[in-house]
């Protein structure tokens, strides 16, 4: 097998599982590059030392990486974008937002791109496994690239999209086992890319066009959206009628053809709350017929309103024990833990989580919020609130206990413990980490998202 000299460039819950497998093939050597941020430049220093930077629960992550720096020596970590100039291969895994009027903002992307463009060698392959609106590899990377290097795609270097399909605690058996789409610019940039692939995947690498395949990233989040914001109404709909949307989702399951998702407190990670506005922006850009998105964009607005949701039921709890200030909907009197900030159970993953809405709307009301988290640093949250790793901490003197992610670690609380620490023992669980019944024969008061 010849050699390879492989560039990743962005360190996050893609381009480090993704390097740490290549790095383990024999023969490739690969360079990770990561941006020396106060936020997440320790993460060269910490993947240099063979260390898995996650927190969360990752198997076989950690033993991986410590292989392929400490005993291979195949993977190490730089900020010197000029390493490019040596690679073969560049694969570029940076984080690719909307803003507030949902457009997608490619600041990274272009920059990387800049600058993969200036240290760009003629045969490189560059593969862009970013999430991205259809049309963006061809219509906004491609150019830059051109631009800087001097180079054109297809003729004196190859260009191919291909989407991840990761979730943080299962990083490594989504990259090796789920089939890998590979949609290149033409067909030699296609098969170079598919044979990269089929060197970390078991599961086969299907090959299509670049267009197809950015539309097929989307298309498939936005489906899971959906379903996710159809179980999330349906848990809204039971609410109303004092019925458990868990038994009803049970009942409904039983047909080996339905299968209705999980409701809860909201939907978070780095895909889903952004992809559908990539795909309608897609689709105005690139598309050519005039064709709405009525459903999806429904289903973007019912996940996003759970956590205000769960606020209400937050702020309808607090109404059983008179925390309220009179003739006021102000929680002013009310102390407040949320329990969960990463998006994900047993993951330090904060990527669009649900909490953070939930925590500005609390506050707005009024509340004093303390959150807690066993995986997730407070340096990684963007919101004035303090997170505590200490579980008695977040409960003691709380009238409320707001329950977002559901962590091992809040399935095994006992009750009598936290209700000995709570000022008012009141429960909001947005994960169905508790019965209900459970919860009020021991003096809760309860309120859940789907449970009437």
């Amino acid at each position: 097998m010849a050699s390879k000299t492989i560039a990743v460039i962005g360190m996050g819950y893609v381009g480090i599982p993704c390097a740490a497998l290549l790095a383990d093939v024999e023969g490739f050597n690969v360079i990770g590059l990561q941006r020396r941020s106060k936020r997440s430049g320790w993460k060269i220093d910490a993947l240099n030392s063979g260390k898995n930077p996650f927190e969360g629960d990752e198997p076989g992550l950690a033993e991986l990486i410590e292989r392929v720096v400490l005993k291979k020596k195949s993977f190490r970590v730089t900020d010197d974008i000029s390493v490019c100039k040596e690679a073969d291969v560049i694969l570029i895994d940076v984080q690719t937002p909307t803003d507030e009027n949902r457009v997608p903002q490619y600041l990274s992307l272009r920059e990387v791109s800049m600058n993969a463009g200036k240290n760009l060698s003629p045969g490189t392959l560059i593969v862009i496994e970013s999430t991205v609106a259809p049309g963006t590899t061809q219509h906004i990377a491609q150019p830059i690239l051109e631009e800087n290097s001097g180079l054109k795609a297809g003729k004196d270097f190859s260009l191919a999209f291909s989407y991840e399909r990761v979730m943080p605690g299962k990083l490594l058996e989504y990259l090796i086992n789920f089939p890998r789409v590979v949609g290149g610019i033409d067909e030699k940039s296609t098969e170079l890319a598919a044979e990269l692939y089929r060197h970390i995947v078991k599961a086969g690498v299907t090959t299509t066009g670049c267009l197809t395949a950015e539309v097929a990233k989307t298309v498939e989040n936005a489906y899971r959206d959906v379903n996710i914001a159809f179980a999330n109404e349906m848990a809204l709909v039971c609410e109303s009628m004092g019925v458990n949307v868990y038994e009803v989702r049970e009942l409904l399951n039983a047909r080996h053809d339905r299968h209705m998702h999980i409701p809860g407190a909201g939907v978070g990670g780095h895909c889903l709350p952004k992809d559908t506005w990539l795909l309608k922006f897609g689709l105005k850009e690139y598309g050519i017929k005039d064709v709405d998105t009525d459903i999806i964009a429904l289903a973007r607005q019912v996940n996003d309103f759970m956590p205000l949701h769960m606020a209400s039921l937050v702020e309808n709890a607090l109404l059983v024990g008179n925390v309220l200030v009179e003739g006021t909907k102000s929680l002013s009197k009310a102390r407040v833990a949320v329990l969960g900030i990463a998006y994900l159970e047993d993951s330090d993953d904060t990527r669009n989580t649900p909490s953070i809405p939930l925590i500005k709307a609390l506050k707005e009301k009024g509340a004093r919020v303390i959150a807690h988290d066993p995986y997730v640093r407070e340096s990684e949250v963007e919101i004035e609130v303090e997170i505590t790793r200490d579980l008695d901490k977040a409960l003691q003197g709380a009238d409320c206990v707001a329950i977002v992610t559901r962590h091992s670690d809040y399935l095994k609380l006992d009750l009598s413990r936290v209700k000995e620490l709570m000022r008012m023992p009141a429960i909001v669980d947005g994960r169905n980490v508790f019965d209900k019944e459970t919860c009020l024969k021991a003096g809760f008061t309860y309120r859940g998202v789907g449970k009437g």
